[in-house]
């Protein structure tokens, strides 16, 4: 059985601790300067004054995050100056902060539509108004999924001040360019950097889509980012344009499951 029949809507008992899938780390708040240190990339991208989402310096200038972060409820691209990047956030203070001045959303994003196949393309990436130093903030790189064993790094609700860092979950299945995964995620982890940590410095292979559950578990869904970032730094090279699709075209996948944004 396909693990898309076992997810099903998530009700929000936000009261009940979760349990780690065996073998899963259990998050770790980074609350120093030695403990954020390798992870100053990852920070708080800030919404319209409004809430925020997760996401992470993966080049001087180039800011990875879930495409429904940098869209609004009617599904349209929320204005670029309307977005704030705070790498290293922690007891209110961050080690780069930025602007962004140009959004590209993957052309395959289709807001509110089901299924992994469109949380697979749910991606965005942020060009900043300016470089951050990489002397001060190191940029995690991109790199392929491999293997099962992943980390993440992610803000939440309920510490938004400081990230957390869970170092080992695992990657339960693979579902149409999504990853169903064990990483404990909750509001405000969207955008989160899902890590690899088998070489000498991390690489981010997913984002942070939603939330579900399988088999009574809680699970989370990110897109496999390899097939589609290639794409989207073509596009930002190409044009000075923020680039939206409609979600007026392509048919909805209709699965049964359903998921929530974190």
């Amino acid at each position: 059985m396909r693990i898309l029949a076992a997810l099903s809507l998530m009700a929000l008992v936000l009261l009940r601790p979760a349990v780690a899938t065996a073998g899963d780390s259990d998050l770790r708040q980074l609350a120093t300067g030695d403990d954020v240190r390798a992870f100053r990339a990852v920070g708080r991208l800030e919404i319209a004054g409004q809430g925020f989402c997760t996401a992470t310096l993966i080049d001087t200038r180039l800011v990875l995050t879930a495409a429904h972060c940098v869209t609004d409820e009617a599904g349209g691209p929320i204005a670029p100056e309307m977005l704030v990047f705070r790498a290293g956030l922690r007891d209110g203070r961050a080690d780069a902060e930025r602007g962004a001045r140009r959004v590209v959303i993957s052309r395959g994003y289709r807001p509110g539509a089901e299924g992994t196949g469109a949380l697979a393309a749910d991606i965005a990436l942020i060009e900043l108004d300016r470089p951050v130093d990489p002397h001060i903030v190191a940029p995690i790189p991109a790199g392929a999924m491999a293997g099962v064993r992943i980390g993440i790094v992610s803000y939440a609700h309920d510490r938004a001040e400081r990230p957390a860092l869970q170092q080992e979950c695992r990657v339960l299945a693979r579902e149409s360019g999504a990853l169903v995964m064990s990483c404990d995620v909750d509001f405000g982890s969207s955008g989160a950097p899902v890590l690899r940590f088998d070489g000498a410095t991390p690489q981010v292979v997913s984002v942070v889509s939603a939330k579900a559950e399988a088999d009574g578990r809680k699970v989370s869904v990110g897109a496999d980012i390899a097939h589609v970032l290639p794409a989207l730094r073509a596009e930002l090279t190409a044009s000075n344009g923020v680039f939206w699709r409609s979600a007026d075209g392509g048919a909805r996948p209709e699965t049964g499951a359903r998921f929530i944004r974190p």
